[in-house]
């Protein structure tokens, strides 16, 4: 028997998907609300839909807005490609690539922007609905959206390294229970993800890269997750932001550069970040701020280097070596048992008169760190015309010109009560010792 629950867009009699399919998806949308009226039909009534969307491309010239419960949107594979690599190739080598766009189920955000839209005005996807209940579970799987093209916007830098075109993937702007995002890609988007006010969220196993900023948990949230994601944001952008959440788990990801941070958290307690592999060309990595607190930090590995790709060379994101990888604004945090690997130029350390710092708590008390691991060398990057290359060859390379002198966790002034422990040597800790408890690293031949 067909389930008339069950869509297919290049199926459905109104409009045509390859043209807009966000026109499509509206129109479907229309029709199971026309047909999904009762509330309590026999204990049930809302049961929700799937649409599906077979391989293909398709423009989105038409914002979709979902305003239902219990919707399903699934393709049949996330199709990421790297457009970045692609743009930065000259255009005569063009003809010899194997691929030049992204596949799968591939969305293509077309939207008729002027610039100076609004994010929400910028998404392919928008979620909300006002009233009660919240909206629950919508979920997003297993398709591409593309941005296509990012745009100039007054820098010195090609067009298509920008991370700005005003265009969102998917932005969720009211309060919403149980949602899940999974297997997507996204790609050229200045804002891959945004989720306002969210509750038991699911982000797990998406290839969200190339995006202005990656995903970004706004507003509120409580018991949520972001596990097991391959992700890379801009250099302006956030690669995995969050503010006033209880409860987060963020676990798993690979978090590639050239975000301007890896994970920042404001405003979070009682929450994890545990078990990711974070790669930055900047200071900055993770940061805990406004009064985040009671959250664990463990088991992570943070590697700090150059970038090694010619087009980004002049790029950073602003902040001193000093400002720390891991910095915290918050008290009662656990920091435990994390690998650092501080891998730079010590002629391009900035300030040149400052050590690059590891660990720095800023403000706060009773915050505990304890057996973390940091490596420190000196070496000298060679850049490359080659984006693979040259981030393969950087990250293989374990050899160096010497050691290079770092401070592993400074206290400033502002932050006391702390324990502080088996994380740096006497020589690589700056901290207030009768004011925070200590116990250094031992030395060799001490």
């Amino acid at each position: 028997m067909q389930n008339s629950n069950h869509y297919d867009v290049t199926a459905w009699p109104v409009g045509d998907p390859t043209t807009d399919i966000g026109a499509v998806i509206n129109s479907i949308i229309a029709d199971i609300k026309s047909r999904q009226t009762a509330t309590d039909d026999g204990d049930g009534g809302r049961p929700g839909a799937v649409i599906s969307i077979p391989p293909g491309d398709y423009h989105l010239r038409t914002q979709v807005v979902i305003d239902v419960s219990f919707l399903k949107i699934q393709g049949s594979g996330h199709g990421f490609t790297s457009s970045s690599i692609r743009f930065n190739v000259p255009e005569d080598e063009w003809p010899s690539l194997h691929e030049l766009w992204p596949g799968g189920s591939r969305i293509l955000v077309d939207l008729p922007l002027t610039g100076g839209e609004s994010a929400r005005d910028g998404a392919a996807f928008v979620v909300e609905r006002q009233g009660s209940p919240r909206l629950s579970s919508v979920e997003f799987e297993n398709f591409c959206i593309d941005g296509m093209h990012f745009v100039a916007d007054g820098a010195d830098l090609h067009p298509e390294n920008t991370y700005v075109n005003g265009k969102t993937g998917i932005h969720v702007a009211t309060p919403n229970d149980s949602f899940r995002v999974n297997g997507m890609g996204f790609v050229y988007l200045e804002h891959a993800l945004t989720i306002h006010n969210t509750d038991a969220l699911s982000i797990h196993d998406n290839f969200i890269a190339e995006c202005g900023s990656c995903i970004e948990l706004r507003g509120w949230g409580q018991a949520s997750k972001v596990t097991d994601n391959l992700i890379g944001a801009g250099p302006r952008g956030h690669s995995i932001y969050a503010e006033n959440h209880g409860g987060l788990l963020i676990t798993a990801n690979n978090v590639f550069p050239r975000g301007a941070s890896s994970i920042h958290l404001a405003g979070v307690t009682r929450s994890s970040v545990t078990n990711n592999r974070l790669h930055s060309f900047y200071p900055g990595m993770v940061i805990l701020t406004e009064g985040s607190s009671e959250n664990l930090v463990a088991s992570n590995h943070f590697l700090r280097d150059h970038e090694p790709w010619t087009p980004f060379l002049a790029i950073d994101n602003g902040r001193p070596d000093s400002y720390g990888l891991l910095r915290v604004d918050g008290s009662d945090n656990t920091i435990v048992s994390n690998h650092f690997s501080e891998v730079v130029d010590s002629q391009r350390v900035r300030p040149a008169d400052q050590k690059p710092v590891i660990i720095r708590l800023v403000s706060g008390t009773g915050n505990s760190v304890s057996t973390n691991h940091v490596v420190a060398k000196d070496v000298h990057i060679q850049s490359n015309d080659s984006a693979f290359s040259a981030q393969v060859d950087a990250l293989l390379t374990t050899d160096a010109a010497g050691r290079l002198n770092v401070t592993t966790v400074m206290v400033d002034p502002g932050s006391a009560g702390n324990t502080v422990l088996d994380s740096g040597t006497e020589d690589e800790s700056v901290l207030d010792r009768t004011a925070n408890a200590f116990r250094a690293t031992p030395a060799i031949g001490s």
